[in-house]
């Protein structure tokens, strides 16, 4: 009998954590949630303190359509260059598929610093095949031993990636991914255009940028830095407690389709109805996001750390410079 309700218990105690933790954060973005929030200061203006998603596509020039050849199982063979749209001369492998590199690898001395779920979506290119084709200076071409012991490909340096969305020849879906993925140009560095080869009248509703002080923060579609504040809560439902004259000065980031994002994690992306009268708001892992009206001009990220409550975000969510 004693076992019997100890059972029943465990069973018990199992569902009700379950029905917490997948109310929110889920992979798929759930129905719309209700809040409770309550008024909470807004916090005085400051002055303090200073990626796998949808690049823009580009088009090149003189490359037949060719079949998907992502996988770093494929051979990069006589590499050349193409003009892609916007974006400019890159180098491509023989099959016309675009050559990209990651910001966070090293070219003195060459390191690639992607490995696992990024080597996935950013297939390494083998070095054992390539050789230079028109346009392709020999002597820019090499080699770097990964850490699995696999020889890859660097251009001037740089370790050389396919991505995994660029599916025919010309694609550049990967360019300025997570403001960390450019296309290789001839000489080894990023491909002109800036992220995604667009203008700032293109970027993502929602993006990333590299601050200088900041790291990797997220971005609104007008280059806005997005904060978050501490007193909200995610789990098990997103609840912004920022309501009022907080709004005032911290306006809520309305809903974006996450088709409209790049770099920004997928999981508890989700949008929730406000009680206050003022519509839905965007979440980034389940945490209600904002903006910040003392920041005039994109880059500006004065609301960082205002009250020690007000953070900038980062792309899976999580606080800069703050603990949860």
């Amino acid at each position: 009998m004693k076992t019997s309700w100890r059972s029943a218990s465990l069973v018990a105690s199992a569902a009700a954590v379950l029905a917490l933790t997948t109310a929110c954060g889920q992979d798929s973005p759930p129905a719309a949630s209700q809040n409770v929030g309550a008024t909470a200061a807004p916090g005085d203006y400051g002055n303090i303190g200073a990626g796998t998603g949808n690049g823009a596509a580009g088009t090149a020039t003189g490359q037949p359509a060719a079949p998907s050849a992502s996988s770093s199982v494929n051979p990069a063979g006589k590499l050349s260059v193409s003009t892609a749209e916007k974006v400019g001369k890159v180098v491509t492998d023989s099959l016309g598929l675009t050559l990209y590199r990651f910001d966070q690898d090293t070219e003195q001395p060459p390191k690639s610093n992607c490995d696992g779920d990024c080597a996935k979506t950013w297939p390494p290119v083998p070095a054992d095949d390539a050789e230079a084709g028109e346009g392709i200076d020999k002597a820019l071409l090499g080699s770097v031993t990964r850490s699995d012991g696999t020889k890859q490909l660097t251009v001037g340096g740089w370790p050389a990636y396919r991505y995994a969305k660029d599916v025919n020849a010309g694609d550049v879906k990967g360019q300025g991914v997570g403001g960390k993925w450019y296309a290789l140009a001839p000489d080894g560095k990023k491909a002109q255009g800036g992220a995604g080869g667009a203008g700032e009248a293109d970027q993502a509703g929602l993006s990333t940028r590299n601050d200088p002080k900041l790291g990797e923060i997220v971005v609104d579609k007008n280059g806005m830095t997005v904060y978050r504040f501490k007193k909200d809560e995610a789990w098990p439902k997103p609840v912004s407690n920022c309501t009022g004259a907080c709004l005032e000065k911290w306006p809520l980031v309305e809903p974006v389709d996450f088709a409209d994002t790049k770099g920004i994690q997928k999981k508890g992306y989700m949008i929730f109805d406000r009680t206050d009268g003022k519509g839905k708001q965007q979440t980034i892992n389940c945490s209600p996001i904002y903006t910040f009206a003392g920041d005039k001009a994109p880059g500006d990220t004065n609301g960082q750390g205002v009250g020690g409550t007000w953070y900038a975000v980062r792309p899976d969510g999580k606080l800069v410079g703050a603990s949860e």
